[in-house]
């Protein structure tokens, strides 16, 4: 038996203009260009440019139709018949320096794995041994390492093409390999890439020492323990010194040293504000460079009039109504979100400069940022925290005194004992300050750190010390200490 019921139930459903608007909020300044881009290629509906004034129209049809009347009157008999046309016209060689549209040759160096199988090829004669250390070739990553193991390389060559290769003979390949340029490449892990490197340099009595130290006491000096490695190796001072110069001056990541870099593109910041201070009085903008103004098809909406005038319209007449009216309200709804999209972005950014207005009034001084958290800004700007986190992520501000993401200015706060809410940044570079000035024979631990943050009336505990020392990139003090 059926058992029928009905139910009303509260969805809330989000708009496809709605959907829009929190996927251009969500993209900074750089990915825009290339969505409008994208939205011109697949909405016939809109154009660039702006909206036109109802005499800019009129005075644009009338130069139309007289353009259209002159191509009337014009024979084109009257062309052809006529010889007046200098012989210098029709040459291509009247161009100026600046306007010589010459093909410019473009260098391609290698990248990485080509050179390492151009170094192959000039030591490997036999086909099958070529193959095999191409295909070893391929299991390096970027940074030089081979961090596969031979037996599971073997075991995807068998797969692969049916045929065994025992692991000595990769082995044998892979030592071949490890004498390629860059030195150390090939490498299974950082301590066979430094010794790699290390029996390539003269033997001096400080190579010898450091070959040493990383073979027998590499955990040991990984972690610092330098005056456990100098009692063992009955080794001065000094000579410890020696072998931390050397071994510094090795590259971690050969494969880094490598490469094709005209491949390689920097990552450009584009900021998506503006910010100026003209006498005082901050000036916020929003960077529409390469954006262009857009506007909705003008053909587009009379093909619609027409279309929709027409009373005895057939059935293909009706579906074009129906693309049209769809490709039209697409285009608007675009138009829209992007208004939306820059309103939102700048309510957003001001209400940011107003909550941080002494820090950006006085160059970026870090010790004038107030805590600020998202909540903060969405109850200035009356929108939900989850539109405000879409517009703190990936966007960029250009201030007078450098370029900063926005999330830098939100940080958590905390109480002073004089009862004060300060930011934790301020903490942070307090901490920084410390580690920068301590002796580094003997840096400062965690305990210590937060005794002196305590004297300085920053009550926190040792494990917050060690969150924000993380946070901050410092690491701990056995790794931080130096003969």
């Amino acid at each position: 038996m059926l058992d029928q019921r009905l139910q009303q139930k509260l969805i809330q459903k989000l708009s496809p203009q709605q959907i829009q608007l929190i996927k251009l909020l969500e993209i900074p300044t750089t990915q825009l260009e290339q969505r409008i881009k994208e939205e011109l290629e697949n909405n016939p509906a809109l154009e660039e440019g702006t909206e036109s004034s109802p005499e800019e129209e009129e005075s644009a049809e009338q130069e139309k139709t007289a353009q259209e009347q002159s191509e009337k009157d014009f024979s084109i008999e009257d062309y052809l018949s006529s010889d007046s046309t200098p012989s210098y016209r029709l040459s291509a060689r009247n161009y100026s320096a600046d306007e010589q549209r010459g093909e410019i040759p473009f260098s391609i160096g290698e990248s990485f794995h080509e050179n390492l199988i151009s170094q192959l090829g000039m030591r490997v004669e036999d086909e099958r041994q070529r193959q095999l250390g191409v295909y070893l070739i391929g299991d390096i990553d970027d940074d030089g390492y081979l961090r596969r193991d031979l037996t599971s390389i073997a075991d995807d060559w068998a797969f692969a093409t049916g045929q065994e290769v025992d692991v000595p003979v990769w082995e044998s390949l892979l030592a071949l390999i490890q004498t390629f340029d860059p030195v150390g490449v090939g490498a299974r892990n950082l301590r066979e890439c430094l010794l790699i490197q290390l029996r390539n340099k003269e033997r001096t009595p400080a190579v010898v020492r450091a070959e040493q130290v990383l073979t027998q006491y590499f955990d040991d000096f990984s972690k610092r323990h330098y005056e456990k490695i100098m009692t063992r190796l009955s080794i001065s001072e000094e000579e410890m010194k020696q072998v931390i110069d050397e071994v510094l001056k090795l590259n971690p990541k050969p494969g880094g040293a490598s490469g094709n870099h005209n491949t390689k593109t920097a990552d450009h910041i584009i900021p998506d504000f503006i910010l100026e201070n003209n006498d005082g009085t901050l000036s916020l903008s929003l960077n529409a460079r390469n954006v262009p103004e857009l506007k909705v098809s003008r053909m587009y909406s009379e093909m619609l009039q027409g279309y929709l005038a027409n009373k005895n319209a057939t059935r293909q007449e009706k579906d074009a109504v129906t693309f049209v009216r769809q490709k039209l309200d697409a285009a608007k709804w675009f138009i829209e979100a992007i208004k939306q999209r820059q309103q939102t972005l700048m309510a957003t950014m001001q209400a940011i400069i107003d909550y941080q207005k002494d820090y950006f009034l006085n160059s970026g001084d870090e010790a004038l940022l107030v805590p600020m958290i998202l909540k903060d800004i969405a109850d200035k700007t009356n929108l939900d925290i989850s539109t405000i986190s879409r517009v703190a992520n990936s966007k960029y501000i250009q201030t007078y005194f450098g370029v900063y993401p926005l999330k830098f200015f939100f940080s958590e706060g905390m109480q002073t004992e004089s009862g004060e809410e300060v930011s934790t940044r301020e903490i942070k570079k307090i901490l920084q300050e410390c580690v920068d000035g301590e002796s580094k024979r003997k840096p400062l631990t965690d305990d210590q750190l937060a005794e002196i943050l305590k004297k300085r009336g920053y009550p926190i505990a040792r494990r917050t010390v060690a969150k924000y020392r993380e946070q901050t990139g410092i690491p701990v003090a056995r790794l931080r200490k130096k003969l």
